[in-house]
């Protein structure tokens, strides 16, 4: 097992292989002026999060080779060879072995209207839960439902994992706690609108989402596949 240590690391997923945008993998759209995967990187790192682990799949090599020459902020790559299979293998692989912190905030890759200040938010009202950190729950929120960036804390890092299927992500684990859970809404500085469609890059790139904000310190860990 490995030791944890205080502070919450950032997860990406980022494996999708874009089927609606014509096989175009979401990581490397262009939005802003940066490819989606070093944009979300870079949006978590701002926020605090260290490490930022990343999980990629389709195009792998590309997008790995994006993100080690961007210098996007401290991360950690792994592969999900399962990727097709939807979002829930991508977070499995991206939790196993866990990072070593008191939580863990998810974002995915395809969200470019979210950014640090939603993830610090989220990331606050995780300290002041019960038990702190290692047993937050805490979802952003939009209009009053539950949305993206979501902090887990260590403690229920196994039962997502096992309850990860399909596209579901973490959405069985946390219905199943829902008593636990603390939605924050970020309506006010962040935009849940997510990239599926040619229409909604298109959207997008209209809007004229401005890059991430770039963390200080650039610390690469190219960890491959674990």
């Amino acid at each position: 097992m490995r030791a944890v240590r205080g502070g919450t690391a950032g997860l990406v997923l980022a494996a999708g292989g874009g089927r609606r945008l014509g096989g175009r993998p979401k990581a490397l759209l262009e939005v802003g002026g940066r490819s989606l995967a070093e944009r979300a990187v870079a949006v978590l790192s701002a926020a605090g999060c260290d490490p930022v682990r990343v999980v990629i799949g389709a195009h792998a090599e590309r997008v790995r080779a994006r993100l080690t020459a961007s210098g996007a902020g401290p991360r950690e790559i792994v592969v999900n060879p399962g990727w097709e299979e939807g979002m829930g293998s991508s977070l499995r692989v991206g939790l196993n072995p866990p990072p070593a912190a008191e939580a863990v905030l998810v974002m995915l890759v395809d969200q470019p209207g979210i950014g640090a200040a939603a993830a610090a938010r989220v990331i606050a009202a995780g300290r002041e839960a019960p038990g702190g950190l290692r047993s937050a729950l805490v979802t952003a929120g939009y209009g009053g439902k539950r949305g993206h960036p979501v902090l887990l804390g260590a403690e229920h890092l196994p039962g997502v994992v096992a309850s990860a299927r399909g596209d579901r992500g973490a959405r069985a684990y946390l219905a199943e706690h829902a008593d636990r859970v603390r939605i924050v809404e970020c309506s006010d500085v962040a935009d849940p609108a997510d990239i599926d469609t040619p229409e909604d890059l298109r959207r997008a790139l209209a809007a004229g989402r401005p890059a991430a904000p770039r963390p200080q310190q650039s610390v690469e860990r190219d960890g491959g596949r674990t």
